[in-house]
């Protein structure tokens, strides 16, 4: 029986990881392209929430918009979404001026295909985000968040995607007894919990 030999898989260290690229049978590459990385860091004012993420369709500014819209009547919001393909515009949509331009400047600034980042204000990710995840052209959220954010956008000669964020601080400890009692009260507080 003879022996076929198995082409050899190269290694390649990326983002801090040790990856096997093993050559698939019957495939072959057309050419391999470099990879900048880079951190955008969100514009926003200090403890305005934001949610950043990813659809795939046209409609997605309308679809996002109505389900804000229909979330609460004192929730004010401004929504963009990078189109990838045909004139590939930065679309936008929204109840307060500031926030649409808010939205259209960040994505503009991330320049992501398909990707989307919403500001609020008078109301909170946690009573919206469920509705969001839902619109059928959603495919995922990176961050929904008040903390200071960067988004963490890979570039190729074919475009550019987000492959991350990175939402606040590292943190400072394990909590304590204390540090529970304290969260608790504030969900009570803020009426989450009763």
């Amino acid at each position: 029986m003879d022996m076929v030999e198995q082409p050899r898989a190269d290694w390649h260290f990326c983002l801090g990881l040790l990856i096997e690229r093993r050559p698939i049978a019957g495939v072959t590459r057309s050419k391999e392209s470099i990879v900048e990385l880079s951190a955008y860091p969100i514009e926003k004012p200090e403890g305005m929430n934001v949610i950043v993420g990813q659809a795939h369709f046209v409609k997605t500014v309308e679809d996002l918009h109505e389900c804000l819209a229909g979330a609460s009547p004192q929730l004010r919001f401004g929504i963009a979404f990078c189109e990838a393909s045909g004139p590939c515009l930065i679309r936008r949509s929204g109840n307060g001026d500031d926030l649409i331009d808010l939205a259209a400047r960040n994505a503009e600034g991330i320049g992501a295909g398909h990707s989307f980042i919403i500001f609020l204000r008078q109301g909170f990710p946690v009573n919206v985000l469920n509705s969001i995840k839902n619109v059928p052209e959603v495919c995922t959220v990176f961050c929904a968040t008040a903390n200071q954010v960067e988004v963490l956008v890979a570039q190729t000669e074919f475009g550019r995607g987000i492959i991350g964020v990175i939402d606040g601080l590292p943190p400072a400890g394990i909590e304590t007894a204390t540090d529970e009692a304290d969260r608790k009260a504030l969900l009570r507080n803020m009426g989450y919990k009763l």
